[in-house]
């Protein structure tokens, strides 16, 4: 690729169940949704974004995905320690969480999630956040990741 030209937009995927992961990407794939980029469980993911987000001229992602099952608040605790340093660099930070009511999605909003998705065992649901997800990322992508 010349180095004048962006790649196409994609999504960052941090997520502490390799099987998890690895079910995200080839379901968002069969629906032709948007390049995923898988970084890791926490540790890996921070140090992911980080040499990719501290580089200007590097193509950052429109969207990052937390799913960590680390504990019970890994994902809470993500949002609350990086949500300002993404949204700073224009990047929406979505979290994926057991089902939960509408207190427990307020939760992660006011730590700072943009997006709050719920983790499904059946997997005709899990397709359909999925589909949320993209819809998402559609309606947040940055405007000079499709190159207006």
């Amino acid at each position: 690729m010349s180095p004048g030209l962006k790649q196409p937009p994609f999504i960052v995927l941090i997520d502490d169940d390799g099987h998890s992961a690895h079910l995200f990407m080839r379901m968002l794939a069969a629906a032709d949704g948007p390049a995923v980029r898988y970084y890791g469980g926490e540790k890996e993911g921070v140090a992911g974004l980080a040499h990719i987000l501290n580089d200007p001229r590097a193509q950052w992602p429109d969207l990052v995905v937390v799913d960590l099952k680390g504990h019970s608040e890994a994902s809470l605790e993500f949002v609350r320690h990086h949500q300002a340093w993404l949204h700073q660099k224009g990047v929406a930070l979505v979290v994926m969480v057991p089902p939960t009511d509408r207190a427990g999605r307020m939760i992660y909003h006011e730590a700072g999630a943009n997006a709050v998705f719920f983790r499904q065992p059946e997997l005709d649901a899990y397709r359909r956040e999925l589909t949320g997800i993209t819809e998402f990322w559609a309606r947040t992508e940055r405007l000079d990741a499709v190159g207006m």
